[in-house]
């Protein structure tokens, strides 16, 4: 599952597949009636892959919150994102039972439920994409890394440098309160130009 090319423009519903990059603006078509507009430096947009959904722990990656949605639906695509509050909030405690309850509001649910449903009828979101990740994410038990030294202890890991967030503010990027964007407040997305 390949996120960098799917964008959520904030005022725009659904999603859009990154086209090209015009002189002022980029071109982007949409997933669901495949019109294609032009996304100008002034529009509040995120790639899914920039966004991370709160947790009472730490930000989880959107990618791997809609792998989680695609194991507890076995799939399928989940309940309509238009679905009463309660039921949203239930479905979403049911995959997600960490998220931060006090910074992930409704609207950020429906949205991503939305989101969901959009990559999973598309066949954007598979079995085979969901599989792959976990393998690239899962540690060999052979690898070179977790051999013990020539003196019996184990190997000290280097510290992970973690990568700065900027919190997105209501109407910030793409509009998302209770997810995060790895892009700084009104900062414009860069697309990079297809070869």
């Amino acid at each position: 599952m390949d996120l960098k090319d799917l964008i959520a423009i904030s005022g725009y519903p659904g999603l859009f597949r990154f086209i090209t990059q015009g002189r002022n603006a980029i071109i982007v078509e949409s997933l669901e009636d495949k019109k294609r507009i032009s996304a100008y430096s002034t529009s509040k947009m995120s790639t899914l892959e920039e966004i991370a959904v709160f947790t009472e722990t730490e930000e989880m990656p959107l990618a791997e919150v809609l792998k989680k949605m695609f194991r507890h639906s076995d799939g399928k695509e989940a309940l309509p994102h238009k679905s009463p509050n309660q039921e949203i909030k239930k479905y979403f405690e049911e995959v997600l039972p960490e998220y931060d309850r006090e910074r992930v509001y409704v609207s950020d649910m429906k949205k991503i439920v939305h989101w969901y449903n959009l990559l999973v009828k598309y066949e954007l979101l598979n079995s085979e994409t969901v599989e792959a990740g976990n393998e690239d994410a899962a540690p060999d038990s052979e690898s070179e890394e977790e051999k013990p030294t020539a003196d019996g202890k184990a190997p000290v890991a280097p510290p992970v440098k973690k990568e700065s967030f900027s919190q997105s503010k209501p109407g910030g990027s793409a509009g998302n309160a209770g997810m995060m964007s790895r892009n700084q407040p009104g900062k414009t997305i860069r697309m990079p130009r297809k070869t």
